[in-house]
Parts: structure tokens; sequence; C-alpha cells
């Protein structure tokens, strides 16, 4: 499977998923989606019957609350089975609401709380290097949790200590709970300000997976961010861009029409 029919069959477990617990960030789990499958397509080194293994690479995805976008990634990708995604947010299932490390192996630290997972990525960062290991650490942010003081302290660290083995995805969709993100703090010139603290940036089609691939994949002397300029709730058209469906389930009906729409494309 590629990523491009990988991305298809998440955002049809995403939808699944979500229809059934009756709870689910959606539109924030659709955006993400083309990340996720480029990063376990084609760009993590990972083994799911070893998800301890010490040699893995580092996945943090930060924006804890996209949470079935990750768990539907991890199932397709041999981690869960599609029973234990359906128990998502049920009682005494090992999928939270947003992801335990001590529930489920393959997920590297709990990211509820917003503004974390970043400062969390540059500590693995730095552990790598201590022990001069060669896997490398990614993390997947919302824009909007940038807004937290804790990553640009983060941020400003990993630059001075030139951390090239630390790649940030920022999944820049524009949308936070109930606004624009440019309306509530504005983040740009975004590429700049990470340049500004030592980083390597580029700004590409967060849909794009061919530029997805090759933004991750450069290498270079600092620590990269790649800006993927996304949309909210993507391959849905009565979702997309649209503040919401942050936190929302559909009805039975849209429910038929969002699966077929994501069915049709990538």
């Amino acid at each position: 499977m590629n990523s491009e029919e990988q991305a298809r069959s998440i955002r049809q477990l995403i939808l699944e998923t979500i229809s059934v617990a009756g709870l689910g960030h959606i539109g924030s789990d659709l955006s993400v989606t083309d990340i996720l499958a480029v990063l376990y397509t084609d760009v993590l080194r990972l083994d799911p019957k070893r998800p301890q293994w010490p040699d893995r690479d580092r996945l943090i995805v930060s924006k804890g609350h996209a949470a079935v976008a990750l768990y539907s990634t991890m199932t397709l990708n041999g981690f869960l089975t599609h029973d234990e995604l359906m128990t998502f947010a049920q009682r005494d299932s090992r999928l939270n609401g947003h992801p335990a490390r001590a529930k489920l192996p393959g997920i590297e630290t709990c990211t509820g709380p917003l503004g974390h997972g970043l400062p969390v990525s540059v500590g693995m960062a730095v552990g790598a290097r201590i022990v001069n290991a060669d896997w490398k650490t990614y993390v997947v942010t919302g824009d909007g949790e940038l807004q937290e003081g804790s990553n640009w302290e983060a941020i400003m660290f990993a630059g001075h200590q030139q951390l090239s083995g630390l790649t940030c995805i920022v999944d820049r969709n524009r949308l936070q709970q109930g606004a624009l993100t440019e309306e509530t703090n504005s983040l740009d010139p975004l590429d700049a300000k990470f340049e500004a603290f030592g980083w390597d940036a580029t700004v590409i089609n967060g849909h794009d997976h061919d530029a997805l691939r090759e933004a991750i994949l450069a290498a270079g002397a600092k620590p990269r961010v790649v800006i993927a300029e996304t949309t909210k709730g993507k391959g849905v058209s009565f979702m997309e861009n649209r503040a919401v469906w942050h936190h929302k389930v559909p009805s039975a009906d849209q429910f038929a029409q969002a699966l077929a729409e994501v069915s049709a494309t990538r």
C-alpha cells in the first residue's frame, strides 16, 4: 500500500471510528492524514512487532487531539487490529481520546496538553546525540498549539544545539477550536520565525505526498521544520475549512456522504 492509498484508508477509518465512538476531533484528524501516511509509509523506521525496539525512529504527534488519525494509521501499519480501533474512547480501552504512552506500545509520550510534544522531542533528539544513536526524532504539531510559549523555548534550544536529527512537521490548517489562528494570535511569517532560531524551514502543500516526502527526508546540519499547509476537514466538502468541525460528529446522512467523498479521492 503506497502513501496515497494509505491516506484514503486512514480517512475511511477516521470516519468509521468517530461514527462508532460518537466523539472525536474529526477536522484535525483529516488535516493531518497525509502527513501521517507519508511518515509511516516512507519515512519512519519502525517494527510493529517490536514497538520498543531501541533503534526505532521516534514519532510524537503533539496535537494529541488527532488521536483517531494516529490510531487509524497504526492499525494499517500493524500496531493495532481493526477490532481494537473500534474500541476508541470506550471504558477500559487502550485507545484514549488523547494518546497514552503507558497504555499503548507505539506511543512515545502522552500528548493531551498542547505544547508539550515539541519540547519532549527536543529531549529525545539530545538523548540520541548523547548515546551516538542514528535514529531520528519526528514531531507533528498543530499550528494553534504553537501559540504555547513552551514550544519557543524548545525551538530556541534545538537551534542552538544544531539538532540535525530532529524534524518538526507543522499541520498548518490555520484553524483552531472556534477561530482562525491568525485572528487569535498570528503566527506568520512562521518559516522566518523558525529560521531566526537556527532551523532550516520549508513551506509545502501538506496534501502533496511527493512534496511531503522530499521535505521530511531532506538532510542538513540544523533541525528542520516542514510547514505543511493543510485544509481542516480535508476530503469532505462540507467540513473543509470550517472551524465547527474541529470537534463534531457527523449525522448518519453526513457520514454516508463523507465516506463516499473520501473513498473517491486520496
